[in-house]
C-alpha cells in the first residue's frame, strides 16, 4: 500500500471530543507559512494599529488586556468574514485539540458535526459514544448548546461549546424530522475511543467489513483486518461506510488502493479553474480487487466516506445501498502560524473519479432502504439485510 504522510484531512467537524469536528471535512495541507505584506495603497492596516492602539490608552480595565488575545481575536474575524463555515483559525489550545481528534482517542461525546442547508447539524455519532446512547442521530439539527443558539455559529465554535471534560455533561436542543418540536438531550461526556476498523463473517462467505473514521490508525487496521479475510471462507464484501463523518485523504487513498486496480482515479480535487486539477489515484496492492462488493451508506457518511464510496462505485459500478450521504465535498487546507496556532482554509472541492461533485448533494444510493426508529428499538438492520441479499446475488470473480 502507499505510504501515508497524513497532511489532507476530509471530514466534518468532530464533536468526538465534542462532537468533535472533524467533515473535519475537507482536505487538510499542512505547511509552514511565508509572510507577504501588501503592496502600499493595496490594504490600509493603519486602521487596525489604530484601534488596537485606542484599545490600550482607553479601556477601563488595562489588567483585561492580553495583546495575543487581541491578535486571535483579529484573525479569526478575517476567517469568520470570509463566511466559510470550514475557514477557520485555530489558537494553539484549539489546534491541539483539533489533532488530538485524529488520534483515535478523546474526550467528548462521541458525534461529528457540519453546516448542512446552513442548519449546524449532527453528521454521525460514533458506534458506542455518550451520543448514540443518548438517542442522538445523524440528520439531527441542533438548535442550542446548553443555552447557546446555535443558529449563528460556526462549527469550530460549537465544538468549543459541546467539548469537555469527562464526567460533565452538555444539553444539545434537537430538532429532528417528523418531529413537531424539538427536544433536550443531556449527555455526560466520556473518554471516546475510535476503533476505525472491524470485520465479520457473514452467510458464511461474506466479509461484512465496517470502517468508522479515516484517522491515522485505519492503515495498519486495515492492512491486518484485510490479511484475516484473504485467509478465511470470505468470498465477497459488504463494506459499511455508514456514520463514517470522514479523516484523512490520504487514508481513503490508501484503503481504495486494496479495492482497485493500481492507476485508477480515487477522487478529484478540483480549483474552480484557479489551477489544473489534481488527480488522486490508487497505489496499492488490490488484493481485494476480485471480491464482488457492495457498499452501505447514510446521511452520516461524508468526506473521506464519500470518496471512498464513489471510487468503488465508478471504478467497479459496485452498488451503493442505504440513504442519501452528506454531501461534504470541499478540500480544506491546514496552514501553520507562529506559536502552534493554524488556519484551516477551504481552497477546493473534490469530485469523483466520473467528475460528478457531491457538495451540498451527496451520493445517492443505486438501491434506497430506510432505517426506523422501530427498527433502531428492535435491533433491525434492514440497510444491511438488503446489502447481504444483493451481494448474494453477484457471481463471484475471485
Amino acid at each position: 500500500m502507499i505510504s501515508i504522510t497524513p497532511k489532507k484531512i476530509i471530514i466534518t467537524t468532530m464533536v468526538i471530543a465534542c462532537a468533535g469536528g472533524v467533515f473535519v471535512g475537507g482536505a487538510f495541507f499542512g505547511r509552514k507559512m511565508t509572510y507577504q505584506v501588501p503592496q502600499s495603497g493595496t490594504i490600509d492596516f493603519s486602521l487596525f494599529w489604530d484601534s488596537y492602539n485606542k484599545l490600550q490608552q482607553n479601556f477601563f480595565d488595562p489588567s483585561k488586556i492580553d495583546s495575543q488575545k487581541i491578535i486571535y481575536g483579529a484573525i479569526e474575524g478575517m476567517a469568520k468574514s470570509l463566511d466559510d463555515p470550514y475557514t477557520s483559525f485555530f489558537n494553539p489550545e484549539e489546534a491541539q485539540k483539533f489533532m488530538q481528534d485524529l488520534s483515535g482517542s478523546f474526550e467528548g461525546i462521541g458525534a461529528e458535526i457540519g453546516i448542512k442547508k446552513e442548519q449546524l447539524t449532527i453528521v454521525a455519532p460514533l458506534e458506542g459514544s455518550p451520543a448514540q446512547a443518548s438517542g442522538i442521530k445523524a440528520g439531527d439539527v441542533i438548535i442550542k448548546i446548553d443555552n447557546t443558539e446555535a443558529s449563528d455559529l460556526t462549527t469550530d465554535e460549537a465544538v468549543g461549546l459541546i467539548r469537555g471534560a469527562k464526567g460533565t455533561v452538555v444539553t444539545l436542543t434537537i430538532f429532528r424530522t417528523g418531529w413537531s418540536a424539538a427536544k433536550d438531550f443531556k449527555i455526560t461526556r466520556d473518554t471516546i475511543i475510535v476503533h476505525p476498523a472491524k470485520w465479520s463473517l457473514k452467510n458464511g462467505n461474506v466479509a461484512y467489513i465496517q470502517i468508522t473514521q479515516f484517522d491515522e490508525n485505519l492503515v495498519a487496521d486495515f492492512q491486518k483486518t484485510v490479511a484475516e479475510i484473504l485467509q478465511s471462507p470470505a468470498e465477497k464484501i459488504v463494506l459499511d461506510l455508514r456514520n463514517n463523518p470522514g479523516g484523512y485523504l490520504e487514508v481513503a487513498q490508501n484503503i481504495a488502493g486494496w479495492f482497485l486496480e493500481k492507476g485508477q482515479i480515487v477522487t478529484i480535487e478540483d480549483f474552480g479553474g484557479k489551477k489544473e486539477q489534481q488527480l488522486y489515484k490508487s497505489d496499492g496492492t488490490a488484493e481485494l480487487l476480485g471480491y464482488p462488493i457492495v457498499v452501505l451508506i447514510n446521511e452520516g457518511s461524508a468526506s473521506a466516506s464519500e470518496i471512498l464510496a464513489g471510487s468503488i462505485r465508478d471504478n467497479k459500478g459496485a452498488k451503493l445501498i442505504g440513504t442519501k450521504s452528506f454531501g461534504k465535498g470541499s478540500v480544506q487546507e491546514i496552514l501553520d502560524l507562529r506559536g502552534g496556532s493554524f488556519l484551516k482554509i477551504t481552497i477546493a472541492k473534490w469530485l469523483t473519479p466520473k467528475g460528478a461533485s457531491i457538495s451540498e448533494v451527496g451520493l445517492s444510493p443505486d438501491v434506497k432502504v430506510d432505517i426506523t426508529d422501530e427498527d433502531v428499538e428492535q435491533d433491525k438492520d434492514p440497510q444491511l439485510d438488503k446489502a447481504l441479499e444483493i451481494v448474494k446475488s453477484i457471481p463471484t470473480g475471485k
